[in-house]
């Protein structure tokens, strides 16, 4: 089928009328002093619980040892008694991992959701600001083949959300005076 001029849409006028701008993900979050927090943060935990994990397995792992070098010199029902309480550690150790490994994830859940609140609340207000109707993520493999660079406002974006992350970590006093500053400058 092929298209006439009247059917045609005038796509200079469209762009006109379309305010459009995306943000490089990688380079955001790599970038975002939050997301780096959060990842450092939760990277810790993570260490902190697989040593702790580490550590109870191999307590456990002696104690099978020692047991083993012992059980000859037990009675039967010692034997049995110290198998089946190690049996009942060991399932305590796997039931432990595996609510310490649910733990993380919600808890990762949790901050991706926080983070990406974050973002979009910003995102919010500044394309409110700069009169915008979208703003997208742009990362490799997404559905956006082309974007011109002049639409590309992720410098800005992180410059915006690091310094409402260094002022929420000052407990606001920064925007007190900002605030301050601004009221005394516009009298």
């Amino acid at each position: 089928m092929e298209m006439t001029e009247e059917d045609s849409v005038d796509s200079t006028a469209i762009a006109e009328n379309v305010t459009i701008a995306y943000v490089h993900t990688d380079s955001l979050l790599n970038n975002y002093k939050y997301f780096q927090d959060l990842s450092d943060k939760f990277e810790g935990k993570r260490s902190r619980l697989e040593r702790e994990l580490q550590g109870q397995a191999q307590v456990f792992q002696r104690e099978v040892q020692t047991f083993q070098q012992t059980a000859g010199s037990m009675t039967m029902n010692q034997a049995r008694a110290k198998q089946e309480e190690l049996q009942q550690r060991e399932q305590n150790l796997l039931m432990r991992r595996e609510q310490l490994q649910s733990q993380l994830m919600q808890e990762n859940a949790k901050s991706q959701n926080e983070l990406y609140d974050k973002i979009a609340a910003y995102l919010s207000d500044y394309g409110k600001d700069k009169k915008l109707k979208m703003v997208l993520f742009y990362s490799k493999g997404s559905n956006i083949l082309y974007a011109d660079d002049a639409l590309d406002i992720t410098n800005e974006v992180i410059k915006g959300l690091n310094e409402e992350y260094r002022i929420e970590q000052s407990g606001g006093d920064d925007k007190k005076k900002t605030s301050a500053a601004d009221t005394t400058a516009s009298e």
